[in-house]
């Protein structure tokens, strides 16, 4: 009996022993920073904010024509027939409106782009991290923003990006 319990103590042991040995531990990278810090992110970043400023430096522009036209025709009120000063607002109004689309379009644009430089970075990220998870015997990599805590030694994320720097220099955005 004393010898079944040592027999069955040392087997539950050795299986739940060797199971903790042998786990595998899951690997992370930080995807954000990949995303804003590898060359071609940061080219992409570039070329998208300097999208954003033009575009709204053009818009801030007309703005200002529509509010410089507006001036005008609040002072000739008085001398214009009703009718005409009418005419004259609703074309006012149709310029704001034209303003107001074209800036939707802008951002809309500026959306439609980083979404596609995003997609593109990880779609040429996902073979470069599956042949670093052979290369290395690696069997789990997550996303740093879903851990809550892990030692610095499992993140991988300078390693991956070293390899995607020399793989993709730039993302072809319009």
């Amino acid at each position: 009996m004393i010898k079944f319990k040592k027999i069955s103590f040392i087997l539950i042991f050795f299986f739940l022993g060797k199971g903790i040995l042998f786990a595998e531990v899951p690997y992370f990278l930080d995807f954000k920073y990949i995303l804003n810090q590898s060359d071609a992110g940061k080219k992409a970043q570039i070329f998208l904010k300097d999208k954003l400023e033009k575009g709204i430096q053009n818009l801030n522009n007309k703005e200002k024509k529509i509010q410089t036209e507006e001036k005008k025709i609040i002072e000739q009120k008085k001398i214009i027939s009703s009718e005409e000063y009418r005419k004259k607002v609703t074309e006012l109004r149709e310029k704001v409106s034209k303003l107001r689309k074209e800036r939707d379009q802008l951002l809309t644009s500026v959306s439609k782009e980083r979404k596609k430089a995003r997609d593109t970075l990880l779609k040429n990220l996902n073979p470069i991290i599956k042949e670093y998870m052979v290369e290395k015997k690696i069997r789990m990599v997550i996303d740093k923003k879903s851990l809550l805590l892990a030692d610095e030694k499992l993140n991988i994320t300078n390693d991956i990006m070293k390899i995607l720097n020399q793989k993709l220099k730039s993302i072809k955005l319009n």
